[in-house]
C-alpha cells in the first residue's frame, strides 16, 4: 500500500509547484506604468447627442470628449483646449458638429503634489474630410 501511495504524494507538490511558477507569470504580464503617448482619434459627436436636448448639446458634446478621452488614455485628469472647445461651439449650443478629429496627448504632471501622475490634453486637428480616418499614434518630436 506505501507503495503505490508514494508516487501521487510526488505528484502533488510537483503539480504545485506548477501552479506556482504559472501564477507568477501571470502577474508579471499586469498592465504596465503609463507611458507618455499621442493619438489621432475622430469622434462621432452625432451619435452621442441624439435624442439630446437643444440647449444642453455643446455642454454635453465636451463632457462625451472628456468621457472619450478617460476611456482611451485611462486617465482622470483630462484638459480640453480652447480650440477645440471653440470648435464644438461653433455653430451654437444646437447644431454641434457632426464629427471633430481629435489629438490626445497623455502627459506626465509636472506639479508634484497632484493625486494623478498623467494628465490628458485634448485638442483640435482640423481636417478637410473625415473618409477613410483611422486612428493613428503620433511620433512625439
Amino acid at each position: 500500500a506505501q507503495g503505490t501511495s508514494k508516487p501521487s504524494d510526488a505528484c502533488t507538490p510537483h503539480s504545485s509547484q506548477l501552479h506556482v511558477a504559472m501564477a507568477k507569470v501571470v502577474k508579471k504580464s499586469g498592465r504596465k506604468g503609463q507611458e507618455p503617448v499621442t493619438r489621432d482619434y475622430t469622434i462621432h459627436l452625432h451619435k452621442l447627442l441624439q435624442k439630446i436636448q437643444f440647449k444642453k448639446r455643446a455642454g454635453r458634446a465636451i463632457r462625451e470628449i472628456r468621457k472619450f478621452a478617460a476611456r482611451a488614455m485611462t486617465t482622470k485628469d483630462i484638459r480640453i483646449d480652447t480650440k477645440l472647445n471653440k470648435f464644438v461651439w461653433s455653430n451654437g449650443v444646437r447644431n454641434v458638429p457632426t464629427r471633430v478629429r481629435i489629438r490626445l496627448s497623455r502627459k506626465r504632471n509636472e506639479d508634484e503634489e497632484a493625486k494623478e501622475k498623467m494628465f490628458t490634453l485634448v485638442q483640435h486637428v482640423p481636417v478637410e474630410s473625415f473618409k477613410n480616418l483611422q486612428t493613428e499614434t503620433v511620433k512625439d518630436e
